[in-house]
């Protein structure tokens, strides 16, 4: 049984965007056997591009139902059926978002007619909807209107089961994993129940124990790949004889899913994790003031300086120096405030000339720490700066900001869209505190270099006023 859909919206994006008109064909393999069609209110302005398009106007829907006044309808017609459209990620993506907005969960098995067309009608010029219907010579009048578009998909359809309904029932896609997929201590409804948002989800074993931790931007998606993959190994079939059940936690943001799964994982040190479960680094690069005003760098190991942050951080003390000889030369750093060359007079750099002198007072303080601070700011803590980056949140209504101090990592949370933010000490009071390190600082300048610094809201500090 198929129910063959086509909706016309506001947008390309479910997300955002709202339907203003659908229509159902439910069709038994041979015939039509039900129809249900209506206008939408989509109770937001219609774009003149989009009535340009459609020819539907905000007047049209004004007195149109609202979707939950026509969603059981939908509902019932398309029970137990195999949802088709002419690029059903689109019309069943647009369905399911309206759904989930009234907090009902919509999901039916898919079939589209644009990937079926070229399987079994192999090398046509077009696959559009209009091009298809002039090559079958289908009628297809008013296009773009919901009603034409879901009959012409249907003729379409009756074509490609006329042709090979075999073939038709292959690409049937399934929307739920199998329960035979499946670990056997974990059911099919607990599965099912997983939401299809970004966030972090923990695999737990008998006792309740973290054995997996993992980030997704769908993560029933994610967990169901987990179980699709085949058993060719002892560690897979370890793995999955282990699973007894699962949790996670949405966050929104896929920025903050990273951020919080590294941490995760760094706490719970679960057994099936390895990138990130031990902490990789021991040494770190520091900051001090002499007395006589200058600023030193020097390595030092990470359980020596627990109340201090580092610049960066490596495995080794030998990589630490050799970081700290590279500053010297790019910077022209002195060796004895770099901590590398231990004497009460000058450096041996100084004796041949390539220290200027600040580690005898020849060079001034304030001559020697711009350098310093130029070597600062190379160690990829984002040049010092500090600023928020700001995403989606674990709602419409709400966004998440990550808080970023002169480089350091300080955490991230959640604040109402609605409520302004004009400072980044305001911004602070919404912040949970979470841990700084190597992999944080990775993770974040990645994020921001992938997405083009997108959503980063920066405030200069009073050094770089």
């Amino acid at each position: 049984m198929y129910t063959i859909i086509d909706v016309e919206t506001t947008g390309l994006r479910p997300s955002e965007d709202k339907i203003t008109e659908i229509a159902i064909y439910k069709h038994d393999g041979e015939q039509i056997i039900d129809s249900f069609t209506s206008l939408v209110n989509p109770e937001c302005y219609i774009p003149d591009r989009i009535t340009q398009i459609t020819g539907i106007t905000n007047e049209m829907v004004a007195e149109a139902p609202k979707f939950y006044e026509i969603a059981k309808q939908i509902i019932e017609i398309t029970e137990g059926t195999v949802f088709v459209a002419h690029n059903a990620h689109f019309d069943y993506g647009f369905v399911r978002e309206e759904f989930k907005a009234l907090g009902y969960k919509f999901t039916r098995k898919t079939l589209c007619t644009v990937r079926v067309s070229r399987k079994i009608f192999p090398g046509l010029p077009s696959y559009g909807l209009a091009k298809l219907c002039r090559h079958f010579k289908i009628t297809l009048d008013n296009h773009h209107r919901a009603t034409a578009d879901a009959m012409a998909t249907t003729q379409i359809l009756e074509k490609l089961l006329e042709k090979n309904s075999a073939k038709l029932d292959k690409n049937v896609v399934e929307t739920e994993i199998k329960a035979k997929n499946l670990p056997p201590k974990i059911n099919l409804d607990e599965y099912n129940a997983l939401p299809e948002e970004t966030g972090v989800y923990y695999f737990h074993n008998e006792d309740g124990d973290i054995i997996y931790i993992g980030k997704s931007i769908n993560i029933k998606k994610r967990v169901g790949s987990h179980f699709t993959k085949n058993l060719n190994n002892r560690k897979s079939i370890d793995f999955q004889s282990q699973v007894a059940s699962i949790s996670y936690e949405i966050t929104g943001s896929e920025l903050v899913a990273l951020l919080l799964e590294s941490d995760e994982i760094k706490k719970h040190h679960p057994k099936f994790n390895r990138a990130q479960r031990r902490t990789r680094y021991f040494w770190g690069i520091y900051t001090r003031n002499t007395r006589a005003g200058y600023t030193g760098l020097y390595a030092a190991r990470l359980e020596t300086e627990k109340n201090k942050e580092p610049l960066t951080m490596c495995g080794s003390g030998h990589t630490a120096r050799q970081i700290l000889l590279s500053k010297i030369q790019d910077f022209g750093l002195c060796m004895k405030l770099c901590d590398l060359y231990k004497t009460k007079s000058a450096c041996f750099d100084y004796q041949i000339k390539q220290c200027n002198g600040a580690c005898i007072g020849e060079e001034s303080p304030e001559d020697y720490n711009a350098r310093v601070e130029e070597a600062i700011a190379t160690f990829n803590r984002y040049s010092l700066r500090t600023f928020l980056v700001l995403g989606k949140g674990r709602n419409k209504n709400e966004q998440s900001i990550v808080a970023i101090e002169r480089g350091n990592y300080l955490g991230f949370g959640y604040v109402d869209k609605d409520t302004p933010i004009a400072t980044f000490e305001e911004a602070k009071q919404y912040i949970k505190t979470y841990k700084d390190n190597l992999d944080v600082q990775k993770i974040i300048y990645g994020y921001l270099k992938q997405n083009k610094w997108s959503g980063v809201l920066e405030e200069q500090t009073q050094e770089e006023e």
